[in-house]
């Protein structure tokens, strides 16, 4: 499921989303809730049971209240998401040590981010194509950007590798966040479909090898050692792998883009 973010009341949204406070308080008891308490239930509750378990009524029965009574604190379902994802965001550290260089600070900034997918995977679900535009997401672009500044790239190419990397990091920490959610939501263990399947395209297609040799001939030589020790299902051990080895490659190329804008 992909929730797009910014469909709810622009100039409210935006004024949660930077905490700017109403012009006009109206009058009464003190209110028994915060937005962040609201905002910090809701991504709790993603955490715990996915994106789809959250509503205005599962968030408010979770702070003991009515889900007609989080309207006082968030508009709609729409805003909340927008709320719980900038929020969410402003987990990740702000400031890398660039004593060693920058692609040092790179690694531990994406090693960072990896890690905040897979504690929040409900975040993937939240399309990019339309950002938050609030204060953590700002923070979270601004802080790779910096890493980039001042190694020899222009503008436009700096914007470019911020992008490739963010996109990486994001798409390879998708495939794991899959991979932990595909026994729960097709009831079958990976280990039961992988067998299933390639039982029976051996069966159905046995010269497949034939069909594809590229294909057959890096997966016979670029198979991967089996840690004996090692109880992480293939599928995610296989991401991990290629998270660690595609930055590699991403960094290589960034560092050749220096050297050939800095003969």
């Amino acid at each position: 499921m992909v929730v797009y973010a910014g469909q709810g009341e622009v100039k409210r949204t935006m004024a949660l989303l930077w905490r700017v406070p109403k012009d006009k308080v109206s009058p009464g008891p003190k209110q028994a809730l915060t937005v962040d308490e609201v905002v910090d239930a809701a991504i709790a509750l993603a955490d715990a049971e996915g994106m789809n378990a959250v509503s205005m009524r599962t968030v408010g029965k979770l702070l003991g209240r009515s889900g007609m009574a989080l309207y006082t604190y968030v508009p709609s379902k729409s805003e909340l998401v927008d709320l719980m994802y900038d929020r969410a965001l402003g987990e990740l550290p702000t400031e890398y040590d660039l004593s060693d260089g920058w692609r040092p600070a790179v690694v531990a900034w994406a090693n960072d981010y990896w890690a905040f997918f897979l504690k929040h995977p409900w975040v993937l679900q939240v399309s990019t194509a339309r950002p938050v535009l609030g204060p953590n997401e700002f923070a979270s672009i601004d802080t790779l950007v910096r890493l980039l500044d001042g190694i020899g790239l222009p503008a436009l190419k700096q914007r470019r590798a911020v992008g490739t990397l963010a996109n990486f990091v994001r798409g390879a920490a998708q495939m794991i966040a899959e991979t932990r959610q595909a026994p729960g939501a097709t009831g079958v263990s990976d280990d039961d479909w992988w067998y299933a399947r390639s039982a029976a395209l051996q069966e159905i297609v046995p010269d497949v090898d034939e069909r594809f040799p590229a294909v057959a001939r890096v997966e016979a030589e670029g198979a991967t050692p089996s840690d004996q020790c090692d109880e992480t299902p293939y599928l995610e051990r296989e991401a991990a792998l290629t998270f660690k080895a595609g930055l590699v490659v991403i960094l290589d190329g960034i560092e050749a883009a220096i050297t050939k804008e800095n003969p």
